[in-house]
C-alpha cells in the first residue's frame, strides 16, 4: 500500500503552512515549469507574510501583558 502522492505531500505541507488557494496554484505552475527561483521566492514572500503576522500578534501581546501587569499593580 502506497503512501500519499508526493504532489499530495506537498499541497497538504503549503495547506498547512497557511498558503492560500491561489499561491497553492501559483506554487504547482511554476513547479510544473521548472521555474524553481521563481517558486522558491513565493515561498518566501509566504514565509515573509507569516513573520510579519507573528511580529504583529507579538506587538499585540506585549500591550495586553502590560495592561494585566498595570492593573495588577493598580490593585496592591
Amino acid at each position: 500500500m502506497n503512501g500519499p502522492s508526493k504532489e499530495d505531500q506537498l499541497f497538504q505541507n503549503l495547506k498547512d503552512a497557511g498558503c492560500d488557494g491561489r499561491t497553492v496554484e501559483t506554487f504547482f505552475k511554476l513547479r510544473k515549469e521548472g521555474r524553481q527561483k521563481e517558486v522558491l521566492r513565493l515561498l518566501s514572500l509566504h514565509r515573509a507574510s507569516l513573520l510579519d503576522q507573528l511580529h504583529v500578534s507579538q506587538q499585540r501581546l506585549d500591550c495586553l501583558d502590560y495592561l494585566i501587569y498595570t492593573m495588577k499593580r493598580e490593585r496592591t
